[in-house]
């Protein structure tokens, strides 16, 4: 094919656009099977890969205007990570950390390092929720200094609050359905307890285990505690307070009688708060509570999510509390 051009211009004479305001504009481009005329929009395809009509940004009229969006926000979103990590570095302990749930496996045993971030009380890189599994348990962190500056002698050592995913085994509270004696007085205390201390020594180390003093009640009268003192404590199961922050089953006063209901464990741990679900340990499970309810029951929390006593003879769930220093 010849192209007659005598009465040709050359491009630089033909007049200039300062702009491409029309997606049918053509140019000439040569490829290997000659001249093709093609439009600016299938320029825009091939060069983009994709239409600026499906940019995820707010703006799809230039690709520039896009970028700047998204720097915009990229901006936006360190400062709030600046602000986060000026808190967590300049505002250690356990005010902060007892604040943020963010559930990481922290491996197969505490590192040196965890223990010192423990026991200084800057709870460095430990957050509630976050877990240990060792011996194929679960072992998660519910709250930070929870005992901190209580007891009649004075709780002083930093620690952390640790409780299982799930129940360790199931006991009875008592042989027979009574709670005589309360919850000291109980065989879950005395002795069906002895196998989650057992496997929480083995897991953390005895020395690790933190020993501090609790006001524990030993005794009820007409299905309410009675009586209570303070004990050393290490290993015990939850109250409702622990576990739902509020009494649902157990004995409050009626105005003329006054249940011993002292009690350092008042509030909710932190992991439940952040985490209600996690209080339900399975599906249809069980776990006993401490809070005596009547002559025959102890509280207890069910897997339906349900608060609830049960006969103190049933066989249920331990999931007990345990802390960490």
């Amino acid at each position: 094919m010849t192209i007659d051009v005598s009465n040709g211009r050359r491009f630089s004479d033909e007049p200039k656009l300062t702009k491409i305001t029309e997606d049918d504009a053509i140019v000439l481009i040569r490829t290997s099977t000659g001249v093709k005329a093609v439009t600016m929009t299938a320029l825009q395809d091939f060069f983009l890969q994709g239409k600026i009509t499906d940019l995820a940004t707010l703006d799809k009229e230039s690709v520039v205007a896009a970028i700047n969006e998204l720097v915009a926000a990229k901006n936006e979103d360190e400062t709030k990570i600046s602000g986060m990590q000026e808190i967590i570095a300049n505002y250690p302990g356990a005010g902060s950390h007892n604040s943020i749930y963010r559930g990481k496996n922290l491996g197969a045993s505490v590192t040196s390092a965890q223990w010192a971030a423990i026991s200084n009380g800057t709870f460095k890189d430990l957050y509630i929720g976050d877990y240990w599994v060792i011996n194929d348990v679960t072992w998660r962190i519910a709250a930070f200094d929870y005992y901190l500056r209580s007891g009649d002698i004075e709780c002083t050592k930093h620690h952390a609050v640790i409780i299982p995913d799930a129940n360790l085994y199931n006991a009875q509270m008592n042989t027979t359905g009574t709670t005589n004696g309360a919850y000291v007085g109980s065989a879950m205390y005395t002795a069906n307890l002895n196998q989650a201390k057992t496997s929480i020594n083995a897991a953390f180390g005895s020395s690790h285990v933190l020993d501090h003093r609790n006001h524990l009640q030993n005794a009820q009268a007409n299905g309410r505690p009675s009586g209570g003192t303070w004990y050393d404590s290490s290993v015990e199961l939850m109250t409702e307070q622990n576990v739902y922050g509020g009494k649902s089953f157990s004995s409050v006063s009626d105005g003329s009688t006054v249940p011993n209901n002292y009690t350092v464990d008042k509030s909710q741990y932190p992991l439940f708060a952040l985490r209600p679900d996690l209080i339900i340990e399975a599906k249809g499970s069980r776990y006993w509570l401490r809070d005596v309810v009547s002559t025959a029951s102890f509280t207890r929390a069910n897997g339906a999510g349900l608060t609830e006593c049960g006969n103190a003879s049933d066989s249920c769930g331990v999931r007990p509390a345990f802390s960490i220093s």
